[in-house]
């Protein structure tokens, strides 16, 4: 069978600073993958005022997931 080895996410938004609530978020999805909050990380970041993100006129989001 396969297992999660780790889950990478990154959190792309202007506003609202999400540096508060990545504890919380990393701890839901860790429950919901059935895996220890070790194998996970997640990040917030900015695109500088750049972009449809940076403008603040959206979020958008990247994760990776390494199966073994």
């Amino acid at each position: 069978g396969f297992r999660i080895g780790n889950i990478d996410s990154t959190i792309v938004a202007q506003a609202p600073r999400l540096q508060p609530f990545l504890p919380a978020m990393r701890r839901n999805l860790a429950g919901a993958c059935s895996v220890s909050e070790d194998l996970v990380s997640v990040k917030a970041t900015t695109e500088e005022k750049l972009g449809f993100t940076g403008s603040g006129e959206g979020i958008s989001a990247f994760g990776v997931c390494l199966i073994l």
